[in-house]
């Protein structure tokens, strides 16, 4: 394996993670059968307590909320999420369909809302449109002594130099700069990175790539654990 990877195709794409928070248990299974069917890796939460746990101990592509849940109602979980720094795009979902709350769950920070009953297609197209929004205003994140240009795959150092990455090299970046606080395990970035031919130690093999081109602080090692976001 050789860090030079360029532009060759992937075996499997990287599949985008989704956290659903859903107290109806029908209504939760069905729904994570669907997602999954299309392609999503899915979480499921049955109250907002767990949802919040599982909201600031992994990272997620988007998030699903309904709004009358258990310990922790849906909108408040939504509040507190915002609050630790999670970005990643929600439509909430529930019976309450006035325009009051609508507006509610858009101000607590929702990026769509939509009510039950519901069509089964709008939803995922919902959720595509999220997916290519979120990608859409994420180009460029902060890296450790600089920016990442996710779609030139260039750091740009604070000097004004810049740094060429493979695809590789900038999607796993990417990864870790989204979540700057976040350990990801070795399996996680495998699965979030890396084709299904690849192994745990390419991702060992692609953060020494990444610290050679960039410095060892560039990605910090926990120990048992896995890789966090270096120093920015």
């Amino acid at each position: 394996m050789t860090s030079d990877d360029g532009d060759r195709p992937r075996a499997v794409p990287a599949r985008a993670t989704v956290l659903l928070v859903e107290d109806d248990r029908a209504l939760s299974e069905m729904l994570a059968g669907l997602l999954r069917e299309e392609g999503y890796d899915v979480d499921v939460a049955r109250d907002g307590q767990r949802g919040l746990h599982l909201g600031l101990s992994r990272a997620y592509d988007l998030l699903v909320v309904d709004r009358g849940l258990p310990v922790v109602e849906g909108l408040e979980l939504l509040r507190r999420l915002r609050a630790k720094g999670v970005l990643a795009p929600v439509l909430v979902l529930t019976a309450q369909g006035t325009v009051r709350d609508r507006v509610d769950g858009l101000d607590a920070g929702a990026e769509d809302y939509l009510v039950k009953p519901f069509d089964v297609d709008e939803l995922l197209a919902r959720l595509r449109a999220l997916l290519r929004r979120h990608a859409d205003a994420t180009d460029v994140l902060a890296a450790p002594g600089g920016t990442l240009d996710t779609r030139r795959r260039l750091v740009e150092r604070a000097d004004c130099s810049t740094v060429e990455l493979s695809r590789t090299e900038s999607d796993l970046l990417a990864v870790l700069a989204r979540r700057p606080r976040q350990v990801f395990s070795r399996d996680e970035l495998l699965e979030r990175v890396f084709d299904a031919a690849d192994t745990p130690g390419s991702v060992d093999t692609y953060v020494h790539y990444l610290r050679r081109k960039l410095g060892r602080d560039v990605v910090r090692t926990v120990r048992g654990v896995g890789y966090r976001l270096g120093s920015l």
